[in-house]
């Protein structure tokens, strides 16, 4: 955060602001556009998606393989996945992210008590069942993923989760693992009231 105060876990969206030029600030080549059109056609205008543009095929398969894992179908509810994706950021201290899956689960489940806790208090926060055992399995599998085990497993199985399920689950906390700190490390987020 350049010297200024940590920004606290909310559910109201933040800014981000990279600390590159993005491609709308360089010279820049036809495909560099053309990847945003052809990937995230929404999103021209968003700084993070104009500073990976730099590097077009790069941004093709993240986006490719992010897609397929937080959209694509699957045997866990989307809102597992952004569970799981709220808890790593949680864990990474990506606000930006934090945000933007919370409201996203919130959709999804229409219970935003509970998101609203893991924001307000963390991971430890009191869970109902199904709930602690996606957000546990999300924290260990950022702060040790080495130290994963079967055994991690457990508490999802005995739920009746299915080895389809828990994998959507581990891709969705996997997948944040890795794209918070991307995130974090080209820029920083910001109040969106700047």
């Amino acid at each position: 955060m350049s010297g200024r105060q940590r920004l606290n876990f909310s559910i109201k969206r933040f800014d981000w602001k990279p600390w590159s030029e993005t491609i709308a600030e360089v010279e820049s080549t036809p495909e560099q556009w053309q990847v945003l059109d052809d990937v995230v056609p929404g999103m021209k205008s968003n700084p993070y998606y104009l500073l990976l543009a730099h590097d077009p095929e790069p941004l093709r398969q993240r986006t490719g393989l992010f897609n397929g894992i937080m959209k694509g179908e699957g045997s866990s509810p989307l809102s597992d996945r952004e569970l799981a994706a709220v808890a790593t950021s949680r864990v990474n201290g990506c606000v930006y992210c934090a945000a933007v899956h919370a409201s996203a689960y919130n959709t999804f489940t229409g219970d935003t008590d509970q998101i609203q806790r893991i924001l307000d208090e963390g991971n430890g926060t009191p869970l109902r069942e199904r709930e602690r055992a996606i957000v546990d399995l999300s924290v260990k599998l950022t702060e040790n993923p080495a130290g994963l085990t079967a055994e991690d497993f457990a508490p999802l199985r005995a739920l009746g989760l299915g080895d389809l399920e828990i994998l959507d689950i581990t891709n969705g906390a996997a997948i944040f693992a890795w794209a918070n700190r991307l995130l974090q490390t080209l820029g920083e987020s910001e109040p969106p009231d700047r």
